[in-house]
């Protein structure tokens, strides 16, 4: 499946989830590339947008391998199966945390301002990206989610590999995913237009 953008990969995703549109649900974009995906949803399902703002805190060899996760409010979770494995100092590991709330923090200033994040206790949470090669981002994303107390937490995606869908599954009360192929070659495959978002275009939507 090809997906002309991410606003129409989002409305093709939006009507695979038309039985959330009751619940009033809350549909939350991973920025950068999640964000117009999203947005195409909440056109679809309607409910409110808003942002999932978190920081993978990466594993200094091996970056895309999650030691745990930062979001904002200073919420922070720990992956305890990866650190019992490593060794990782703990100055090394503060040093690594500073500098993802450095830019978890200039994310949260260009995109939120001083609006607070609409509350996730007691709602239908949609989570939403742009697609999951290995899944590791919206994974530490459904653990800081979690601790915000969601009704139920709905992960959303327009692709993903299989990989990363047995490892996301786990993580929330309901995975939805249109195109699973049996080799992806990355997320960008499945997309025409696939241009890396500026900051503003993010704000944009938000409006």
């Amino acid at each position: 499946m090809i997906y002309t953008d991410r606003a129409a990969a989002g409305r093709a995703l939006g009507a695979e989830l038309t039985h959330l549109r009751a619940s009033v649900p809350l549909v939350l974009g991973l920025p950068r590339g999640g964000v117009p995906v999203a947005a195409g949803v909440r056109d679809v399902i309607g409910g409110e947008l808003d942002i999932m703002l978190v920081r993978k805190l990466g594993v200094p060899w091996q970056p895309e391998l999650a030691m745990g996760a930062i979001g904002e409010d200073g919420t922070r979770v720990l992956n305890r199966d990866v650190l019992e494995h490593i060794s990782v100092a703990p100055r090394e590991f503060a040093d690594i945390e500073h500098a993802e709330r450095v830019e978890l923090e200039r994310r949260r200033a260009v995109w939120r301002g001083d609006r607070a994040p609409i509350p996730l206790a007691g709602r239908i949470v949609v989570l939403v990206d742009d697609g999951m090669a290995t899944g590791a981002t919206v994974v530490v994303a459904c653990r800081v989610a979690r601790m915000r107390d969601p009704a139920r937490l709905v992960v959303a995606v327009p692709v993903s590999s299989t990989e990363a869908v047995t490892r996301v599954a786990t993580e929330c009360d309901e995975l939805v995913c249109p195109s699973i192929p049996e080799s992806l070659g990355g997320v960008g495959t499945a997309y025409r237009d696939f241009h890396q978002l500026a900051d503003d275009e993010v704000t944009a939507l938000l409006r």
